[in-house]
């Protein structure tokens, strides 16, 4: 089975600069590391500077009036063994199901999901337990024809899946964490609606004591749902459609903020891409619900969302675009700078940044 990268890119890559950190990724979650989940490393980058603090320290660098909006979904179970008919053992990304009733998947290489798998072909059969699933095109449907890079597929599923990850799935993971972790150290302090296939993970540092801490200080706190995909680990490759809801008390909180001149603090990019798809032609946020193709870039830039809590992506990640855009190239590249040169930690596991 041939592995690597996808051939779907974004028109333009990110501007920002910095060698692949492979030494500083994050290999287990805070709490095995011997840190509570709030200690894990802040950067704070404003015009002003950067600051590095520790995550319990987030409220000393809101305002009263600010607001922070969390996402509220639950991760689950999305990664399974599976064989393909004839060929080899492979490892099963479930990354959401369609309306239609099927389902998009994911294939890496086996056993520790370190690689795309790149061969696959329409018709092809995967087995998984007692489920078949049918491969049936590339996902999106205009993406390259299989045999030059296709990493997600459209899959047919003779049984119940939902059912089949309960009973046998795992969190997905990659080959760079150092073991296998439970799904309770994937959800966040806000997980409520089961549905992302990997962790919203820039509100994994939060606890309760920050939360308690933010509101204290007069800092707001509003939940979005939006049920994240399989991450765009290749280099250049851009999001996919994701379930999304934006409440109507959520919209109105947004609104407020900004009148009062306030500033809108998106915890994550799960949290930007939700608010921006729910921005309205005057500028308000309103209510919204659906599926978003939004992908926020700094040709395409943020109109409500005014600062960002993230973890760190990698060199050429679709996610740089979107934090260049929130906080500006030249922010975004010292923030990197600084994030390498100072040892932090990648990935879901690893430590943080408020840019704003």
């Amino acid at each position: 089975m041939r592995t690597g990268g996808p051939t779907r890119t974004l028109r333009t890559g990110p501007a920002t600069r910095f060698p692949a950190p492979e030494e500083q990724t994050a290999p287990a979650p805070a709490e095995e590391r011997g840190l509570a989940r709030d200690e894990v490393r802040l950067l704070v980058g404003t015009r002003d500077g950067i600051d590095h603090v520790r995550f319990r320290d987030l409220p000393d660098h809101l305002s009263a009036g600010d607001l922070v909006v969390v996402n509220n979904s639950a991760t689950i179970a999305g990664q399974v063994d599976a064989r393909v008919a004839g060929s080899g053992p492979v490892v099963l990304h479930v990354a959401t199901p369609l309306d239609d009733g099927t389902w998009v998947v994911e294939l890496r290489s086996a056993p520790d999901a370190a690689r795309a798998v790149l061969d696959a072909r329409p018709g092809d059969h995967l087995e998984t337990g007692a489920l078949v699933l049918t491969l049936r095109a590339p996902y999106p449907f205009d993406s390259s024809p299989t045999g030059t890079g296709n990493r997600l597929w459209q899959a047919e599923v003779d049984g119940d899946l939902a059912a089949h990850l309960r009973v046998a799935g795992r969190p997905i993971s990659y080959g760079y964490l150092d073991r296998r972790y439970p799904l309770s150290a994937y959800q966040t302090v806000f997980s409520t609606v089961p549905g992302s296939a990997e962790m919203p993970s820039a509100a994994r540092p939060f606890t309760p004591e920050v939360v308690t801490r933010l509101v204290a200080a007069g800092v707001g706190v509003a939940p979005i749902t939006l049920h994240t995909g399989v991450s765009s680990q290749e280099a250049g490759e851009g999001p996919q459609a994701e379930r999304f809801e934006v409440p109507e008390a959520t919209a109105r909180q947004v609104n407020a903020t900004r009148a009062a001149g306030g500033r809108v603090v998106a915890v994550g990019t799960t949290v930007t891409r939700a608010l921006e798809s729910a921005v309205t032609t005057d500028g308000r946020v309103g209510p919204a619900y659906g599926w978003t193709e939004r992908v926020v870039t700094p040709d395409d830039p943020p109109r409500v969302v005014d600062g960002l809590i993230t973890g760190w992506h990698d060199p050429q990640a679709s996610h740089l675009l979107l934090v260049e855009a929130v906080a500006g190239p030249v922010l975004t590249q010292a923030a990197y700078d600084a994030a390498v040169a100072h040892g932090y930690r990648w990935h879901e596991f690893g430590d943080a940044a408020l840019l704003l």
